[in-house]
């Protein structure tokens, strides 16, 4: 992993002095970012990239960009669509690549996108609108989907909605290529789901709530008729103190060997730690700690699983930390890097051949990636 180069991409909201997606060069050992370049895009709310690793796709108020990842991690404009809506929140493809999916937090919209293999983004294939109004009026007075992400098997797509405190799971026509609605899981009043992730082996779900602040634990299986099933199995709290008004989970991430969760925690300004039994899918909480920044709206691993990097929304910076597994501790490298306004920390996966990339059937979320360099 030394002799390796990792580049890092952080989407930003361009309000104030950012301009777009800004590439850093990582130095994995130290747990340090150096910027390199900034990329300009409108308002850079989320990126994710194609499961070979070869394109990112970020969201912009055009709608959604695709770019090339060249060798040495810089990037190259592909194209450029619109999603015949109001801006995304959230991407995601499938595993088979032939999609990508887009969640609209303010028009409560599900809409996907056919993806070509040369990285161009293509027609929009289907775009869906949930109804209702969900139990806090002033927040929930229609539909937030902020979270769409399909199930490990490749046969489902999730569609968090903050708002209605539900998860609704479509699948698509193999024929006309449309949405179809097969169930609904409820949360609860008020719970108000961020996100789902599922685990490495692909048994097991992991929601984030953000008002009650805690993570679910599903188990995930088909049923005879082959329709999915989440049994819940258990749900813990991601706060380090007692739970104030003001606290909102914000984000969570898988380790690379799928042995952790890691959540941010906006308001209680931490970042949790917890480890996951291989055998039955339960979290244990390793520790809850303070981050040294406002708002930690994203967080990613690095390489190595011993550092972590927490982009900041509230305070405008990215601090990173040595992670202390046995120790129960976090400690900040370097000083924190000012950066207006970023947003998400994207998923970036290794280079892999094509064969490889379809043999893949789960792969955590990356901020960091390894490049050529001469």
């Amino acid at each position: 992993m030394a002799d390796e180069h990792y580049v890092a991409y952080v989407g930003t909201y361009t309000h104030g002095t950012s301009k777009g997606i800004h590439i850093y060069d990582v130095d994995v050992e130290e747990g340090l970012l150096f910027l390199r370049r900034v990329v300009p895009v409108n308002n850079s709310s989320y990126l994710t990239t194609s499961r070979n690793g070869k394109y990112l796709y970020t969201i912009a108020d055009e709608g959604v960009e695709a770019f090339r990842i060249e060798e040495d991690g810089d990037l190259t404009p592909i194209n450029l669509i619109d999603i015949d809506g109001m801006r995304g929140c959230h991407l995601s493809t499938s595993i088979n690549g032939k999609y990508l999916f887009v969640a609209g937090y303010h028009d409560g919209k599900v809409t996907v996108v056919h993806t070509h293999r040369e990285g161009q983004l293509g027609r929009l294939l289907d775009g869906v609108f949930h109804r209702g109004q969900g139990a806090i009026n002033e927040r929930c007075f229609r539909p937030h989907v902020c979270c769409v992400r399909v199930t490990p098997d490749d046969k489902f797509l999730c569609a968090v909605d903050e708002a209605l405190d539900q998860i609704v799971i479509y699948k698509i026509h193999p024929v006309t290529e449309k949405l179809q609605p097969v169930d609904i899981l409820r949360m609860g009043r008020e719970a108000a789901p961020r996100s789902i992730h599922f685990s490495k082996d692909g048994k097991y779900a992991y929601v984030l709530l953000q008002i009650t602040n805690t993570i679910r634990v599903y188990k995930y299986y088909l049923d005879d008729n082959d329709m999915p099933e989440f049994e819940l199995l258990q749900e813990v709290s991601t706060l380090s103190n007692a739970r104030d008004p003001h606290d909102a989970a914000s984000s969570l991430r898988l380790s690379y060997d799928g042995r952790y969760v890691f959540c941010s925690t906006a308001g209680d300004d931490s970042i949790a730690c917890f480890a996951i039994d291989p055998d039955t899918g339960l979290l244990t909480k390793v520790f809850a700690l303070p981050i040294s920044g406002n708002y930690p709206k994203d967080i990613a691993l690095f390489p190595d699983q011993k550092h972590v990097a927490v982009v900041n929304n509230g305070s405008s910076t990215i601090t990173t930390f040595a992670v202390n597994y046995e120790k129960k501790t976090l400690t900040m490298k370097g000083r924190p890097q000012k950066l207006d306004q970023p947003n998400k920390a994207p998923e970036v996966i290794r280079n892999l051949s094509e064969k490889e990339a379809e043999a893949e059937v789960q792969k955590p979320e990356r901020l960091i990636r390894p490049v050529e360099t001469n």
